[in-house]
């Protein structure tokens, strides 16, 4: 096993000025040392992940990091920075910079490693000895944990004056916590807040056992454990799994980056929940939520909104994967290949047309579980775990009577009403072992399917049916008018509920494709392009209404942009709303427009610029997305330019922003 980190992946006077900068300096070492293939791709994943949430952790830390498929091992290289490089966290600039790469399939021994380093970013010791040490060789060895720092002693070590006799504090029970960490990479903030909160355990003489649900798995608390637990803290920014194992007991429900910045203060609320009394309403069945959670406390429009994108997040991949295939075999054999026999009785192995009709055949495999899975996890963000079966069958019966994708959605709703129905019924003791795994599912899975067959299965299918024609249906003006509103709700919130609506809807039309379903998967990829595409060529064309951070930026949302990847537009829209977001709606509002008005389709739900070929009309349809980014780059060009002259307001020669008083 290759070392995770060599002095050749070490810079102790990194001299970037932004967190781009800093990231591709570093991932240079790393194609160097062989461990990245393709410097560009990895530095558009790491910029997506950015997007997401900021890595830069109180104590001058930065992490940027990211699974991606450019890795060839995993790596971590590290800079420390003299300026100081802004990675979002609270407390200033990072001087400590680790990037860290992560093949898309990383084992778990690497994660292990990687997550042993994440722990020990919480430990000052080991940060000092960084920040003093001047031999690269010497640092990576420190990193490796081939000679780390001494810690401190343990608390409990120390006060020898209380041996004499036991105080009335000393015979009392310690307060017990249990906590569950996670992030969405698995990789790096799981364990800093494992770290952060044990270590804020000690000094507050509370006795903490963290499960870090991580990229590696996780291994179970012990039942006894959590029994004896006074308080529970999950600090997650993924589902907690396995959330009936903490029913009846008081949990402070958080998102992860608060568990590396502020464990003190959900210990001290941890205990004052257990010092009220208050429960949580989890099931011992995983159901319901932890009180003032995000799932509890919004309104039924949210709560709708979660269990929706809850099914569609679980349906995009079996979209790629199929819609890919199918292209690809479409661009292969012509569109005639749907129509071949099955290559389980017919192949050839030198015949192109085989070749394609065994991409077909795949990808229609594929998109024969979009509605079941979408059923499936509508009613799994509903209810959890038991409500899996009924979700899925009744996905099965809407394709079963042709509701598709409609009924898919209903269905899902309606397993995971009747789960959470079936729940609120108290039963006998010794029937809670096998109400998740066969009371639960069979009672519901019932009531969904009478519903689902007898009631509503019918007037969905003739509900689908008319909207299908409805698209087919679509020309001139109306398809006009619609591509304009699908391009407003991909670019108002950039990756944001808006938009998942909007793709939502594009994506379920593939599951039953239509002349017209595949103009709107058209029209809401070229729009949701725009974005990133403007921003990077406002500040390519005017590079002095633009901070530096913003030009550094703008240079990763050419690849972005050009990824389908509209999050890359956030950290503009995030320093200037009002200028920004206009801007782009209006740009996506036209190429949405002007890809329905010239009739393009597309069968793969993404991509971007590297699935033109399978596009029908591709030149018009690049022609819809360079008008509508000249537009959302004209826009934001002459709003900002409306305010001072740059040197009066805005920027100074360094790249640098200056405020001047109003």
């Amino acid at each position: 096993m290759s070392e995770l980190i060599t002095a050749e992946l070490v810079d102790l006077d990194l001299s970037a000025e932004t967190k781009s900068e800093a990231a591709r300096s570093l991932a240079g070492r790393m194609v160097s040392a062989g461990r990245v293939t393709d410097l560009d791709g990895f530095l558009a994943d790491v910029a997506a992940r950015e997007a997401q949430m900021p890595t830069g952790l109180d104590g001058g830390i930065g992490i940027p990091h990211c699974r991606s498929e450019h890795v060839a091992a995993p790596t971590l290289a590290f800079g420390r920075s003299r300026r100081g490089i802004d990675f979002g966290a609270a407390d200033g600039p990072a001087d400590l910079v680790f990037l860290i790469a992560a093949p898309a399939g990383a084992d778990d021994d690497h994660l292990t490693i990687l997550s042993s380093l994440a722990r020990r970013l919480m430990d000052p010791g080991f940060t000092d000895a960084l920040r003093a040490e001047a031999d690269p060789a010497v640092a990576a060895a420190l990193i490796r944990g081939e000679d780390a720092p001494a810690t401190a002693p343990e608390p409990e070590d120390a006060p020898e004056e209380k041996a004499a006799g036991p105080t009335t504090e000393q015979a009392a029970e310690p307060f017990r916590i249990v906590a569950v960490t996670s992030c969405p990479t698995g990789i790096a903030h799981t364990y800093m807040a494992a770290e952060s909160l044990e270590a804020a355990a000690r000094t507050q003489g509370v006795v903490l056992d963290v499960e870090t649900q991580g990229s590696a798995g996780f291994e179970r608390l012990d039942p006894g454990v959590i029994a004896a637990a006074d308080a529970v803290i999950w600090a997650h920014d993924v589902d907690v799994r396995e959330k009936g194992r903490f029913a009846g007991k008081p949990v402070v429900d958080t998102g992860v980056k608060a568990g590396i910045n502020r464990p003190a203060e959900l210990i001290a609320e941890a205990r004052a929940k257990a010092g009220r009394g208050e429960i949580s309403g989890i099931a011992e069945d995983g159901a319901g939520q932890a009180d003032g959670s995000a799932g509890s406390s919004g309104h039924f429009g949210v709560r709708l909104r979660t269990y929706l994108m809850s099914g569609v997040s679980y349906m995009v991949p079996f979209v790629a994967a199929g819609g890919l295939l199918i292209a690809l075999s479409f661009a292969i054999g012509g569109y005639e290949i749907a129509g071949a026999k099955s290559v389980a009785d017919h192949f050839v192995w030198g015949e192109a047309a085989s070749w394609a009709a065994l991409l077909n055949q795949i990808g229609t495999a594929a998109f024969g579980f979009l509605v079941p899975v979408l059923a499936g996890y509508i009613a799994y963000g509903m209810a959890d775990r038991p409500a899996l079966v009924p979700g899925f069958v009744g996905g099965a019966i809407a394709l079963t009577v042709d509701a598709g994708f409609l009924g898919g959605l209903v269905a899902g709703l309606l397993a995971g009403a009747a789960v959470m129905a079936i729940q609120r019924v108290k039963v006998h003791p010794t029937l809670r072992g096998i109400m998740p795994v066969l009371v639960i599912p069979l009672l519901a899975s019932i009531a969904v399917g009478f519903l689902m067959f007898i009631v509503v299965g019918k007037p969905i299918a003739s509900l689908q049916k008319a909207l299908t024609d409805w698209l087919n249906g679509l020309s001139g003006s109306n398809a006009v008018i619609l591509g304009v509103v699908l391009g407003l709700m991909m670019c108002f919130d950039m990756g944001g509920p808006l938009n998942k609506v909007a793709y939502a809807f594009a994506v379920g039309g593939l599951a039953d494709p239509t002349p017209g379903s595949l103009k709107v998967m058209a029209a809401v990829m070229a729009a949701g392009m725009v974005p990133p595409l403007a921003m990077a060529l406002a500040t390519t064309l005017r590079r002095s209404l633009f901070t530096r951070t913003e030009r550094e930026n703008g240079r990763a949302a050419w690849v972005l942009g050009a990824s389908f990847i509209t999050e890359g537009a956030i950290p503009f829209a995030a320093a200037d709303p009002l200028r920004v977001i206009p801007s782009v709606m209006a740009g996506g509002a036209v190429t949405g427009a002007l890809s329905m008005a010239f009739g393009c389709t597309l069968r793969a739900p993404h991509g971007g610029v590297f699935v033109v070929p399978l596009i029908g009309e591709p030149f018009l349809y690049l022609l819809a997305i360079a008008v509508g980014t000249a537009v959302s780059t004209a826009l934001v060009v002459a709003l900002k330019g409306m305010r001072r002259a740059p040197d009066s307001n805005a920027h100074v020669d360094d790249g640098s922003a200056v405020t001047v008083a109003a």
